[in-house]
């Protein structure tokens, strides 16, 4: 189990930042995170998740008229902008990914709505666990939405048919940037136990 420091870097006193200091992001620290967000689990380990890593001025330039005005300012000063997004022919890659179930693939070929929930759904848990991932390495998060999507695909995935999801400003954050926490429910508010 974790103690509570880890907790803390994780959950309990972890924010999601909107500034950033002036500190890069090394492509080893970006490789790492996704060498432990890869191990979360997904259905049938289809891994539908795909991660574009915007790293420099320009790259984010490409992003920039698909943001919202509130997103844009932040997104431009971040360190690094994963677009966090799936492919909906994941169930392509499943004969490697799933290997003791060669028939795993015909559960989802031709059923374009299994395969478009089942992508969406393990493609976001994957994005929570870049997000996890991230904080256990000592980096910072701030999620978004705020952004058009059919721009992004349009932009940055033509070619491979992606689809995206969020995106998710990563760094070094600044505290400065930080509003007083919001509140978050009660056990007894949003659980029951049956």
């Amino acid at each position: 189990m974790l103690d509570d420091a880890g907790l803390d870097l994780l959950f309990r006193t972890a924010r999601s930042h909107n500034k950033w200091r002036n500190e890069p992001v090394s492509d080893d620290t970006l490789i790492a995170l996704h060498d432990l967000l890869k191990w979360g689990p997904t259905s049938a380990n289809c891994s539908p998740a795909r991660f574009v890593f915007l790293r420099t001025p320009e790259a984010r330039e490409r992003l920039a008229p698909a943001l919202s005005a509130g997103n844009l300012e932040k997104t431009m000063e971040a360190p690094v902008t994963v677009i966090v997004a799936y492919d909906p022919r994941f169930h392509d890659h499943l004969p490697r990914l799933f290997p003791h179930n060669p028939d795993a693939r015909s559960w989802f070929t031709g059923n374009d709505a299994l395969s478009a929930a089942t992508a969406f759904r393990n493609g976001t848990l994957q994005g929570a666990y870049l997000m996890i991932a991230a904080r256990s390495l000592g980096l910072d998060v701030g999620p978004m939405s705020g952004f058009d999507n059919d721009k992004v695909d349009a932009e940055f995935f033509a070619a491979e048919g992606w689809r995206s999801n969020f995106l998710c400003n990563l760094g070094y954050g600044d505290p400065e940037g930080l509003f007083p926490r919001s509140p978050r429910f009660d056990f007894a508010d949003v659980c029951q136990l049956l």
